[in-house]
């Protein structure tokens, strides 16, 4: 049975939420499989409004578990949190999984986040000081890392006394002003069993889980967190998350081999908007960059930080459609360009007086960029009730085909609102 994996292919914030909600009910499970409580994804439908950080944006459709895998990091306190948060609205989360592989952020984490959110050059890296980054770091380096399962163990309350010692000495070091014991142990090791005992009904090996699923020809939906161009690999590095978040993640973070994912959608707005610091070649800091940023609410789920927004860029997209395997693409806000006379779109870079289709893999040279830009009509009317490929105006379904044609890969989805039902299906026979 063909797996589907939902991946946003410019810097996050793509509104990939409401996609997976929508197709969640084409399929048996639904899968986050890598990122942290730094994602934000948005459901809107009934007239209500959900924001998501970790939890699977599949969680609205009882019937489906919803899956939370190794290729994760966690911090159970949020997470108890988003889950409380969502009973008080009459959201059942007894469809909840979580990997007993899945790492833990501690205390230490965010200690650690705040004190390194900058790169040499003291530009802001992007972090949420979630403790996302320094997780992932002491998972890369195995001897410090905490996984879910480890807090069923009788070694447990022994290994955090010991961490504790060893962490402590580091935040000394890094900042003396802390003080030389600024992690209290005891309490650590009381509040991370009590969040354990909390979520022992959801923890399981969720890799044999999606292999018997596999084996049951279940159909299996991957959602994404942050964006390809965010990835720790093959994104604008430093100015990255910590997983690999474009499309060639989906494999190592669910334990699912590739010849099981059959279709990728790659997730774009119809502009494009960056949170945190880095080169951004086609942003508007002007009454325009403000403008979409207002039309389209651009500011973060999680952070609440106002979002950098510019134009279209489709050199970055294109890179980014190639990079995850994109079969099929996904227009959102496009109704956020409405009122705009006219609308550009930068089809090439241009690199010390070359001119290129190519996204560059180096971040200095992306911040030598001159974008070069070509300029179409807008429409200037409200879409926000078209429902049909044919309700759009020509113009916008004219700027949507051209998205589609300079990334090299057809546009099968077409949003024009937050809410379930402003979403075009431009050929749902394929899905």
């Amino acid at each position: 049975m063909p797996a589907t994996c939902v991946v946003g292919l410019q810097w996050g914030d793509e509104a990939k939420g409401k996609i997976v909600d929508i197709l969640t009910e084409k399929h048996d499970v639904v899968v986050r499989y890598q990122g942290g409580a730094n994602a934000g994804h948005t459901v809107v439908f009934d007239g209500k409004k959900f924001k998501l950080s970790l939890i699977p944006s599949g969680i609205f459709r009882s019937q489906v578990p919803c899956l939370i895998t190794g290729g994760v990091v966690l911090n159970p306190a949020s997470f108890i949190t988003e889950i409380e948060g969502l009973q008080k609205e009459g959201v059942s989360c007894e469809n909840l999984r979580i990997s007993d592989r899945a790492h833990v952020i501690m205390p230490w984490h965010f200690e650690e986040d705040r004190l390194m959110n900058r790169t040499t050059t003291g530009e802001d890296i992007g972090t949420t000081q979630r403790g996302i980054g320094p997780c992932y770091r002491d998972k890369v380096g195995r001897s410090w890392a905490i996984r879910m399962g480890d807090l069923y163990t009788e070694a447990f309350a022994e290994r955090i006394y010991s961490l504790c010692a060893v962490k402590n000495k580091i935040l000394y070091g890094m900042d003396p002003a802390g003080g030389e014991s600024r992690l209290d142990a005891e309490k650590i090791v009381s509040d991370y069993l009590n969040y354990a005992q909390r979520l022992r009904p959801m923890v399981t090996d969720t890799t044999a889980y999606l292999l018997d699923a596999l084996d049951e020809n279940k159909k299996i939906l991957f959602e994404g967190a942050q964006g390809a161009l965010l990835d720790i690999d093959h994104g604008t590095f430093p100015y990255v998350t910590s997983s690999n978040s474009s499309g060639v993640g989906v494999c190592n973070g669910s334990g699912v081999a590739p010849r099981h994912i059959t279709k990728l959608i790659g997730i774009i707005k119809a502009y494009t908007t960056r949170v945190g610091g880095g080169p951004f070649p086609t942003e508007l800091d002007n009454e325009i960059g403000q403008h979409i940023r207002d039309e389209g609410n651009e500011y973060g789920t999680v952070t609440k930080r106002p979002r950098r927004c510019g134009w279209f860029d489709a050199v970055a997209a294109r890179y980014t459609a190639r990079l995850s395997g994109a079969s099929v693409l996904s227009v959102m806000l496009l109704d956020v360009l409405s009122k705009l006379p006219e609308i550009s779109i930068c089809t090439e870079y241009e690199i010390d007086g070359v001119r290129t289709r190519n996204f560059p893999s180096q971040v200095d040279d992306l911040r030598k960029v001159k974008p070069i830009f070509i300029t179409v009509p807008g429409w200037q009317q409200d879409i926000t009730g078209a429902r049909r490929w044919e309700d759009l105006p020509e113009n916008a379904r004219a700027y949507v085909q051209l998205l589609g044609k300079l990334i090299g890969t057809p546009v099968e989805i077409v949003s024009v609102g937050p809410d379930r039902q402003q979403t075009i299906f431009v050929d749902s026979s394929s899905l």
